[in-house]
């Protein structure tokens, strides 16, 4: 299992287990599995209001995050957290190369990771 922990300045951090491997559930939906504050709108990818901030843990392994969807592509490039030739390098490397994403599109793989988020 992955070790995944929310982290807010304006709340305690919490520290959750995601089932590894499943590559289904969404980081917004095991917030809200575990009643974690982050905010969203659309939860669809396309406004932009789940946005958070993912990094891995262990400097020993390389990030293992999944590649962005093309909806966050679009949200992520609009919003400035995105540049047209980090985009092209993700579809060559199929890494994702930032680590803002939308919560409502990444999925978890089996790597412990620390979410970042603003509070409502």
């Amino acid at each position: 299992m992955a070790l995944i922990t929310f982290s807010s300045h304006m709340h305690k951090d919490k520290t959750v287990y995601a089932v590894a491997g499943s590559h289904r559930q969404t980081v917004l939906e095991l917030a809200k599995e575990h009643h974690i504050p982050i905010d969203f709108g659309c939860g669809d990818g396309e406004c932009g209001t789940c946005l958070v901030k993912v990094s891995s843990v262990d400097a020993k392994r390389s990030p293992m995050g999944a590649p962005l969807t093309d909806r966050e592509i679009g949200v992520l490039k609009e919003m400035g957290h995105i540049t047209q030739a980090q985009i092209d390098q993700m579809r060559v490397d199929d890494l994702c190369p930032t680590q803002w994403r939308l919560a409502c599109q990444v999925v978890l793989r089996d790597e412990d990771v620390l979410i970042e988020y603003p509070s409502k």
